[in-house]
């Protein structure tokens, strides 16, 4: 059979190949492929390997020389709040010199901001805006994400960014994945009747499950948003339905959020700077997926996830970006890897894993995307650097050069030069 393309002179290849969720020690086990080649044929990958492959050139092959660049897969980003209107440097600006948050918060700012900007936005403003973004968080390598909606805090606006998700995924190159959030806040209007509220959302999912507009549903739990009781009350309605879950869980204050996940076999738990070790061993014996999210300890100053003692404890761990307006105002991907080697002391193997294999998993596409194997989309990443380790400590910097999604060349670094 002859390739479509034929990546040849690949100085490294690096790719997981255990069976997901990946946990613990598994993380770090690799398959590194030195000066190797690989085919494709119809957006998949059809052979990789270190012979020579030149038997599948014919007049149509497109062979392209990867002399002095590594591939490996394209970045799966699954957690990020994508489709939103506005900025907020001047919240930023306030906080740097110590005005609290919640201070921010009564003159009208911080989430409230956005949500009033996303509110007042159209659905083509949105689209817009969203689609910048995908473009830049491309050309960092990301080629499929998630994008959850939660700026809405009422049913028109939430369904209205679910809408321009499910337009961007049938436009832009990245693959996404909808979640509904609409159970990220409560609302101003809603100030004295969370109950009121809480019915708005349950309304809400039969829509979302109805018209398709999402995969799955998530919940900010923490202190002041919402609280055991309800949370578990909005996801056991979302698996009624069918939907995928995910869980803001023990971001600022332990309260059982993720124990609450595992128990109602959430996707994921995604944040867990206070996850307790208690609810580390229940993890380990889960299929249920760490999601952690350094660029937002960085840019609040804040602790980091415990990775280090998740992965030691037998954990399936993800890095994500967490790119949104308030929290992690990035669309650079591989800086939160980079945060991951740097202040998480995840090992550059685990890195791999935990931006390929494992958020697919809990995504729920890892049969075909997450890892370079015979029979999987060809989604990769071709870097201009030595060695994955030297990406991860040579910082901001872009070392792609080429991104292809389905065996298609979606970013070309030259072309934006």
């Amino acid at each position: 059979m002859f390739a479509d393309l034929l990546f040849i002179n690949i100085e490294k290849l690096y790719t997981p190949f255990h069976k997901p969720p990946v946990k613990g020690q598994l993380m770090r086990d690799i398959l590194t492929l030195e000066h190797c080649s690989m085919a494709v044929k119809d957006g998949l990958i059809l052979d990789i390997s270190t012979k020579d492959l030149s038997s599948m050139i014919d007049t149509h092959t497109l062979v392209i020389d990867s002399s002095r660049c590594i591939i490996v897969p394209g970045f799966v980003d699954s957690h990020t709040h994508l489709v939103h209107y506005g900025s907020r440097e001047k919240e930023a600006l306030q906080l740097a010199q110590g005005v609290p948050y919640l201070e921010i918060l009564k003159q009208g700012g911080g989430i409230l901001s956005t949500v009033r900007e996303t509110r007042n936005a159209t659905h083509k403003e949105l689209y817009q805006k969203a689609y910048t973004t995908l473009n830049n968080m491309l050309s960092f390598g990301v080629t499929t994400l998630e994008a959850k909606s939660g700026y809405g805090l009422n049913q028109e606006t939430e369904m209205k960014q679910l809408a321009v998700t499910k337009e961007l995924n049938k436009k832009h190159p990245i693959e996404l994945f909808s979640t509904y959030l609409g159970a990220h806040a409560i609302p101003p209007e809603f100030k004295d009747n969370r109950e009121g509220y809480i019915e708005l959302i349950l309304q809400s999912l039969s829509i979302v499950k109805q018209e398709n507009l999402a995969d799955a549903v998530d919940v900010f739990m923490e202190t002041s948003v919402f609280d055991y009781d309800e949370t578990k009350r909005i996801l056991t309605e979302a698996k009624r339905l069918g939907l995928k879950l995910h869980l803001h869980a023990d971001e600022i204050t332990s309260l059982g959020g993720a124990g609450l996940g595992i128990e109602m076999g959430a996707a994921s738990v995604d944040h867990l700077m206070a996850i307790t070790d208690n609810d580390i061993a229940l993890l380990k014996d889960s299929n249920t997926i760490a999601n952690l999210l350094p660029a937002t300890s960085f840019f609040l100053n804040k602790a980091y996830a415990p990775a280090r003692k998740l992965i030691d404890n037998g954990v399936a761990v993800s890095i994500s970006s967490d790119y949104n307006p308030g929290s992690a105002p990035s669309e650079n991907y591989q800086f939160a890897l980079q945060l991951a080697f740097n202040k998480m002391k995840m090992l550059p193997s685990e890195i791999i894993t935990a931006s390929s294999i494992n958020p697919a998993f809990h995504l729920g596409c890892s049969e075909i995307v997450g890892s370079l194997e015979k029979g999987k989309q060809a989604d990769l990443i071709l870097m201009e650097a030595p060695s994955f380790e030297y990406a991860l400590i040579h910082f901001a910097v872009n070392p792609v050069k080429q991104v292809y999604k389905k065996g298609k060349l979606v970013y070309n670094k030259t072309n934006q030069e």
